[in-house]
């Protein structure tokens, strides 16, 4: 259930008052979604970090691992598959991966019919650390969204997925 919220001036509210009283010709409305969005992402990321961060682990490395549990049963990728999955760079992969195996969470396997293949595969070890790890983060995010009702974390979901589009259109267009 949603907790009631009486809602007060924020930061970005008096940024915006500021760049009107400074400079009233600008049209100061994509800071009403964007700045919020970035102080709401700053905030975010320095929860998850910490969390991430308690178990001993690098928010990468939370990445590696959640990306291999999806994977499903045996739990292993490739490197480029690590890097597809959307959250680490390819550059960042052998890092991780190197990192993740010597903590024992990781090993990595040759595929038995073409040994220039290589995968990564969750030990049980990793397997239950980020069993217990994902159960963790979901609650942390669910405490997060608490003063937003079921639907409006729905219509909120939807709003960013079409922002995100959005300035993935912007980038393809060129925009500045």
């Amino acid at each position: 259930m949603a907790r009631k919220t009486t809602a007060q001036p924020d930061a970005v509210a008096s940024i915006i008052e500021e760049w009107r009283r400074e400079r009233p010709e600008l049209d100061t409305s994509p800071l009403e979604v964007l700045a919020r969005l970035h102080r709401t992402f700053l905030r975010y990321s320095a929860r998850l970090t910490a969390s991430v961060e308690a178990h001993g682990l690098s928010v990468a490395g939370f990445d590696v691992l959640t990306a291999l549990r999806r994977a499903g049963s045996p739990f292993r990728r490739t490197a480029g598959q690590l890097a597809d999955s959307g959250l680490i760079s390819s550059a960042g992969v052998t890092l991780r991966i190197d990192r993740l195996e010597k903590d024992g969470l990781i090993v990595r396997e040759r595929d038995a019919e073409d040994r220039r293949v290589v995968r990564s595969r969750l030990t049980e070890e990793g397997l239950a650390k980020i069993d217990a790890l994902f159960a963790e983060h979901l609650e942390n995010e669910r405490r997060m969204l608490a003063g937003l009702s079921p639907a409006e974390c729905r219509q909120l979901a939807r709003l960013l997925s079409k922002l995100e589009r959005s300035i993935t259109e912007a980038d393809a267009g060129g925009a500045r």
